[in-house]
């Protein structure tokens, strides 16, 4: 799937100007239904970011409905992202919202949409309640976004819809009802992302964590990750490419498609095996991070192991497995290094690996 990011409608030229104008920005675009054609005829699907939930003030929605954005009357408007929230508590402003979203997937093979959200709520007052229902407004604003995903989903019971909001901020048990999958982060750093989604994996399952190889130096924290790290933290979620493909080398180019068919291998083990953490993700002196993946019947599984850092004469690291069968042996393959063994599963979870030793 080629997911097509911010910056497709109205007249957004800058993050200052448009969020809320859902219509096709033709000059950047041309005619979408068109361009979704071809992508399509290349093999692939076609997704399309929108954030629903926000207006700019340099908006024909804004101009048309300023009372639309959530404000206290007579204070100052405070701006985040130079943005404001309208308020999904109203029904009207639900409609609209469902009207212009509703057009952009009529046009066209759209199956995919990133569900952005990037701002609180502050000011939080509903001009359609009375003084003694204010306190409602920020529930009943939830149960509004809710509303509108399930008009969405009725009206396009296929669509897959992906929730982002400040850093996982979109992950609650509500929201997993519309969205199967949310973003984790914008820190796609996959060290970072140890921790990241190794704390997400407390409540969440993997099948459920947005996560995905990026840009490298990484683009927040500059630092430098070899491609194979990178698509083995992606595995433990989505999965998925967050680059420019077209400044690959080649060697890259193989990554790909080898992680690719990899994690097509081994999809079953994210969406429905049991997570295991193998080692303490929170220590950050802790040189390795393990985690497990094991199928219902115990007979697959796969293990991926970290190494943060390394050491000058660093002691053999073990990494002993989690809930496989003691009593059946077990066929090893090390996708890196083309070894192969066989050891029972009594051995695995007591005696373990060497990680030198692979």
């Amino acid at each position: 799937m080629l997911v097509l990011d911010d910056g497709w409608f109205g007249k957004r030229n800058n993050d200052r100007t448009s969020l809320g104008d859902w219509f096709v920005n033709r000059e950047k675009l041309g005619d979408l239904p068109d361009l979704v054609r071809k992508i399509n005829q290349a093999g692939l699907k076609f997704g399309l970011w929108f954030e629903p939930e926000m207006v700019s003030e340099e908006s024909e929605l804004f101009r048309a409905h300023p009372d639309w954005a959530i404000q206290i009357p007579g204070r100052r408007r405070t701006l985040g992202r130079n943005q404001m929230v309208l308020d999904m508590s109203r029904e009207e402003v639900v409609e609209e919202v469902f009207r212009m979203i509703s057009s952009i997937l009529h046009s066209a093979n759209i199956e995919y949409v990133k569900w952005d959200m990037n701002r609180n709520l502050t000011e939080v007052y509903s001009p359609a309640l009375p003084a003694d229902q204010q306190g409602e407004t920020a529930h009943r604003y939830v149960l509004g976004v809710y509303r509108l995903h399930e008009m969405l989903l009725r009206e396009f019971p296929n669509l897959l819809i992906e929730g982002c909001s400040g850093g996982g901020g979109r992950f609650d048990a509500g929201i997993l009802y519309y969205c199967p999958q949310i973003w984790c982060s914008d820190d796609t750093d996959a060290i970072e992302r140890l921790a990241i989604q190794g704390g997400t994996s407390l409540f969440y399952p993997c099948s459920s964590m947005g996560a995905h190889v990026s840009v490298c130096p990484n683009h927040i924290t500059g630092r430098t990750t070899p491609f194979e790290t990178r698509g083995y933290v992606a595995f433990c979620g989505t999965g998925g490419y967050e680059l420019d493909l077209t400044k690959l080398n080649e060697e890259e180019r193989d990554f790909v498609r080898s992680q690719v068919e990899q994690h097509h291998q081994y999809h079953d083990l994210v969406t429905e095996g049991t997570f295991y953490r193998l080692s303490d993700v929170f220590n950050g002196e802790e040189r390795l991070c393990a985690w497990g993946l094991v199928s219902k019947d115990r007979r697959k599984a796969a293990l991926i192991a970290v190494l943060r850092r390394m050491n000058v004469h660093m002691p053999a690291l073990r990494v002993r497995l989690q809930g496989l069968d003691p009593k059946l042996r077990y066929r090893i393959q090390v996708l890196d290094k083309n070894r192969e063994y066989r050891l029972y599963g009594d051995t695995l979870m007591n005696a373990g690996f060497v990680l030198q030793d692979l």
